[in-house]
């Protein structure tokens, strides 16, 4: 690449479904604004996101060796 600004592309906002401009000359990145991109944080804060584990096996739940 050169120096050259890259070339921006409109994406959806993960927040409000609305364009948003991904690329350098938007600081929020992949949201449209600094308010959607502070929403989705506090959604995460508060617990709202949540990534599913897997369950951790029992002690009972392990082979015994043979």
């Amino acid at each position: 690449m050169t120096g050259a600004s890259q070339a921006s592309r409109t994406v959806r906002c993960p927040t409000c479904g609305g364009p948003s401009l991904y690329g350098p000359d938007n600081p929020s990145r992949p949201f449209c604004s600094a308010r959607c991109k502070n929403l989705d944080f506090g959604a995460w804060a508060s617990e709202a996101y949540r990534v599913q584990a897997r369950p951790e096996p029992q002690e009972d739940d392990t082979p015994e060796p043979s």
